[in-house]
């Protein structure tokens, strides 16, 4: 259960799944120690996979490889802190396929973006990738680093986005005959 802090009591868990019941999952392990808490990790954060089950969040730094979005938070700026609070630093991130779609809720996207151009009217696709925060985010968003599919601009405050599991940047072909 999530309790949110006196101090900011109308915050919310910043990611809904909605399309996840047999296309995504919650993925368990431990939040790397090293990470140094310079900046919050909130629901939607994407994160990476350092060895085993331990997670950092997805800086797009050296070897990085998104892995999942996170599950919780652990945000010392907003007062909110549910891995340490355990004391055993256990960590969730969400996994999932193609089909996974998830609604992200501010703060767990780049406020500085222009998601009003970003927004998908076409048909096409958009692709996130992340900000060097964790953020998701279309600036700079390539078929190489993409973590995810902007599905739609729901609100200044809500995107729907789909994982992109893929690498895009292969030479795979990922359908068709």
């Amino acid at each position: 259960m999530f309790y949110a802090p006196i101090s900011n009591p109308s915050l919310k868990r910043s990611i809904r799944p909605i399309y996840a019941q047999h296309q995504a999952t919650t993925y368990g392990g431990f939040l790397d120690p090293d990470w140094d808490r310079s900046f919050d990790i909130v629901p939607g954060t994407v994160m990476c996979r350092l060895t085993k089950e331990i997670f950092t969040p997805f800086t797009g730094e050296g070897n990085q490889k998104p892995f999942g979005l996170s599950a919780l938070f652990c945000a010392p700026q907003l007062g909110v802190d549910e891995v340490t609070a355990t004391g055993t630093n256990l960590f969730t991130v969400w996994v999932g396929g193609e089909q996974a779609v998830f609604e992200i809720l501010a703060p767990g996207f780049d406020p500085l973006a222009d998601w009003t151009a970003a927004n998908p009217t076409d048909g096409g696709v958009q692709l996130l990738t992340a900000t060097n925060k964790g953020l998701l985010t279309p600036t700079g968003a390539t078929n190489e680093n993409s973590v995810a599919e902007l599905i739609d601009v729901l609100s200044t405050d809500k995107i729907l986005v789909r994982l992109n599991r893929y690498n895009l940047g292969s030479g795979v072909a990922l359908g068709g005959s």
